[in-house]
């Protein structure tokens, strides 16, 4: 497990970071790619937006891995050839300390996922440390951020708290192209929702779009760099994060601007990316571009991608959420996912996703991937 710093009863104080760039527009790589020069691929993306310009070699860099499902599903979780391919290419441009950092929900253990996913086989070829932010040895420690929050000061009026590693560190996000029930789309600055929130990030889930704004101010605070390579290579379209029809897309994009390569990934899925709110919110807040028209695209040429992928789609589960987020049953959202009744709602997204749907649709989508290119791959791991 990575070396933790000593805890400190004191709440962390925002820091100005400065913010290497801000001034240039953003740029998003968008490159294609094979299953025979994936590796190779990663390493060309991150080098064409720029990540040498954004992230010093000399600060501990921390990798987010994506674990949105403990089992594998094509799309949904970070892809081993996709944690692998940025491990490679950051030690050949002479980053050398690097960090895993995998977080667990209510519903998915991090630590059945990260071997599932076939991100621990990769870990130990690189002998990469690795920290599971839900478990020990890692801390939560108080934050007071300097920006003025959207929600978070009034969702935890206790005090924010963020795992004590990430401060003073670098961060890569490997987030994959994939769609979403709450917010449309799920990208580089949700990913952060895992890792920056604890397991009471459930309680956000109304105002999930200005949670997610909130937490990319706070990492322009702690992060002394902050950048995002996202695969591509199978896509998820529909009731996202899990129950997704996956498409083979063979594309990786990566950038320094969390917003914009969330901005470019949503505009190749066919939606109008300021039409998303937590994009949005954040461009207009500065926090990055989100208008696609002043965002430079290097690699491949998106002015005609455009995926078609639906809109908002739901699951049994996702509609149950939503009546108790924005339906009748707001009223009582707190005693439903904050009392005794809780567990109920874990044990029916369990029974629903891991028991139903992977049982009827997931295993037939699932045997199916397996049999094309990248399927073979992920055997290979």
């Amino acid at each position: 497990m990575a070396t933790l710093p000593n805890s400190s009863s004191r709440p962390l104080e925002a820091q100005a970071v400065p913010r290497p760039g801000t001034a240039r527009r953003s740029v998003v790589a968008v490159v294609a790619t094979t299953p025979q020069t994936v590796l190779a691929d990663y390493q060309r993306a991150m080098v064409m937006a720029g990540i040498q310009q954004h992230l010093s070699p000399d600060l501990a860099t921390l990798l987010k891995i994506n674990i949105s499902w403990q089992h594998w599903y094509p799309g949904c979780s970070t892809a081993p050839w996709q944690l692998e391919g940025v491990i490679q290419g950051l030690q050949k441009l002479g980053y050398k300390e690097l960090i895993g950092a995998h977080n667990g929900t209510v519903v998915v253990d991090s630590f059945e996922g990260e071997a599932n996913n076939k991100h621990k086989v990769v870990q130990d070829r690189y002998n990469l440390p690795t920290v599971h932010l839900d478990s020990p040895p890692n801390r939560w420690v108080e934050y007071k951020p300097k920006a003025q929050m959207l929600v978070l000061d009034d969702i935890f009026p206790e005090g924010i708290q963020i795992p004590e590693i990430f401060a003073g560190k670098n961060i890569v996000h490997l987030p994959t192209m994939k769609t979403h029930v709450f917010t449309t789309m799920t990208g580089a600055m949700k990913n952060a929702f895992g890792g920056l929130l604890h397991r009471k990030r459930h309680w956000t889930h109304s105002v999930i779009h200005e949670t997610l704004v909130d937490l990319l101010a706070i990492q322009q605070e702690i992060h002394p760099g902050i950048f995002a390579v996202m695969d591509g290579t199978f896509a998820g379209d529909g009731p996202g994060p899990r129950a997704m029809r996956w498409h083979i897309k063979n594309r990786i994009l990566a950038s320094a601007d969390q917003v914009a390569i969330d901005a470019v990934a949503a505009r190749m899925m066919g939606f109008d990316p300021l039409s998303i709110k937590f994009i949005r919110l954040a461009h207009e807040r500065g926090l990055g571009c989100g208008d696609v028209s002043q965002i430079d695209v290097v690699g491949e040429d998106i002015s005609q991608v455009n995926w078609k992928f639906s809109g908002v789609e739901n699951t049994f589960a996702s509609r149950g959420q939503k009546l108790i987020y924005w339906g009748p049953l707001k009223p009582v959202e707190k005693l439903l996912l904050r009392g005794p009744f809780v567990a109920w709602s874990y044990m029916a997204s369990n029974l629903y996703h891991n028991g139903y749907w992977l049982k009827t649709y997931g295993r037939r989508r699932i045997n199916a991937a397996l049999k094309t290119e990248w399927g073979k791959l992920f055997r290979e791991y």
